[in-house]
């Protein structure tokens, strides 16, 4: 692995060199077709300071930018426990340093990515529909990919490299503009000083010009499309070798990929610098019609084809061997020395059931209640079976089942009966249970298997999702510890 890591390294060195190359020469020219004297020059330092500046933004901040962009939350524990463990067992798998944070945007489309510099400030990223739609297999599939990412430095090249297109292209459109705007260029050749010769240098720079702001960004683009796919490839290859079970990653992008042709399932906060970072691309994957020169990433028929043909391992050289089985040419992604070490990775048995029918149609609402969770909404389960979703702008202390005229308490309220019942006087503040015995442990016995909140003897509401099968839960406000009881 180390290996892997040193020769993608190496590439992107190289590769992002060749973008900040154009972007040097689109300045240098577009600066000459403005002033032939000291105009390139003084062009090259302006795309010199633009690639700098916007390159610095990116690597202090991209990570904040980019969770902002896509409207995604940090989330506990608590709100999807299964994710969490899944994340866990991926870190130990991938020999990460530390636990990669976990955000969910509230969105019913599945479909996932990560950011991160480095590995020891790292964040998966995942929508609520991906969480309703997929079973642990797939779930870990799909972290293991976006955790491959993050190891194999691809965020980071690719979220640099993005801003170096960025800056090509915004170049491009301010030089292009102002020819429209002045007239077709007349004011760049006409009525300057320095006689004929002048005259001609600078229309010669003008058509370079010209001809380069509009082939730039195109090369450019073209040349960071071609890094996108390669290492998405190298992504499903490391998922796979990480999972043991390649089938896990094929049928996450199998379902991902129909949700957007079946149902018109779209990633809804999304743009053009966000969508490549997709496991799969939102804006790209319903134009089957864009030739694979002009896309982010490979077809995803493709991928799935490749990952289910690798019946003999899980290993590297697997990977490389369905590629080239399925396409007929030898892709060079893995470096010689990991194909070299010919390691055996055996494929594991799939450790989730298949999903009953049942099961498939309440994905819908279940991702509306993870949604839900994320806001702080209150799951109340009335005696009559129905249960009640309660905003927490909610002021009352009770509410009435709309279904049989029960009135239930919100669990805000409830909090003074149960911390009587324990024996509290107090709330609890801060790490201490002022009127608790230390030793004593709150317990609550759930009344569903679904979603459910009640409230610590502090206030703070704690929410049980249906994945919830710890023995303990903890406040969110007090930290106090909870033993919770299974439903009879």
């Amino acid at each position: 692995m180390w290996e892997l890591i040193q020769a993608n390294k190496r590439k992107s060195v190289f590769l992002f060199s060749g973008l900040f190359f154009v972007l040097a020469i689109l300045g240098f020219i577009i600066g000459g077709a403005v002033e032939p004297g000291n105009g390139p020059y003084v062009g090259l330092l302006l795309a010199v300071v633009i690639a700098v500046f916007m390159g610095s933004v990116s690597y202090f901040a991209g990570d904040s930018i980019i969770l902002a962009m896509a409207g995604a939350t940090r989330v506990s524990h608590d709100i999807h426990p299964q994710l969490f463990n899944v994340v866990e067992e991926m870190k130990i798998a991938a020999n990460f340093p530390v636990m990669p944070k976990v955000y969910i945007i509230p969105d019913t489309a599945p479909n996932a990515f990560a950011t991160g510099k480095k590995p020891e400030d790292a964040s998966i990223v995942v929508t609520a529909g991906l969480l309703s739609r997929l079973n642990r297999d797939e779930l870990q599939g799909v972290v293991a990919h976006e955790m491959s990412h993050i190891l194999n430095r691809d965020v980071l090249f690719m979220t640099m490299a993005g801003v170096m297109l960025g800056s090509i292209v915004f170049l491009s459109e301010v030089f292009l503009r102002s020819l429209w705007y002045s007239g077709g260029g007349r004011r760049f050749t006409g009525g300057r000083r320095g006689g004929k010769g002048s005259g001609q240098a600078q229309l010669v720079f003008l058509l370079l010009s010209i001809a380069f702001a509009i082939l730039g960004p195109i090369v450019a683009q073209l040349l960071y499309f071609a890094i996108s796919r390669k290492r998405e490839y190298l992504a499903d290859a490391s998922a796979a070798r990480l999972t043991r079970y390649p089938e896990g990653l094929a049928s996450a992008l199998e379902k991902i990929s129909s949700s957007m042709f079946s149902y018109g399932d779209s990633t809804k906060k999304t743009s053009k610098v966000l969508a490549p970072m997709y496991i799969i691309n939102p804006l790209h994957e319903k134009k089957l019609s864009l030739s694979s020169w002009t896309s982010t990433h490979p077809p995803t028929p493709f991928r799935i084809r490749i990952l289910r043909s690798m019946m003999g391992g899980a290993s590297y050289n697997d990977y490389q061997s369905a590629y080239e089985k399925m396409s007929g040419e030898k892709p060079g992604l893995i470096p010689s020395s990991e194909l070299h070490r010919k390691e055996s990775v055996s494929i594991r048995q799939p450790t989730a059931e298949k999903e009953p029918e049942s099961r498939k149609k309440a994905t819908f609402r279940e991702a509306g209640d993870i949604i839900r969770a994320m806001s702080r909404f209150a799951f109340i389960l009335c005696a009559c079976g129905l249960k009640m979703k309660i905003p927490p702008d909610y002021k009352k202390s009770s509410i009435s089942c709309p279904r049989c005229g029960r009135t239930n308490q919100i669990p805000r309220a409830q909090m003074a009966a149960m911390a009587a019942a324990l024996g509290a006087t107090e709330a609890v503040s801060g790490q201490e249970k002022t009127g608790l015995q230390k030793e004593q442990v709150l317990r609550y016995r759930r009344k569903t298997d679904g979603w459910e909140t009640f409230a610590c003897a502090c206030g703070g509401n704690i929410q049980l999702s249906p994945l919830f099968k710890a023995r303990f839960a903890y406040c969110p406000k007090c930290h106090a510890k909870i033993e919770i009881e299974t439903a009879a």
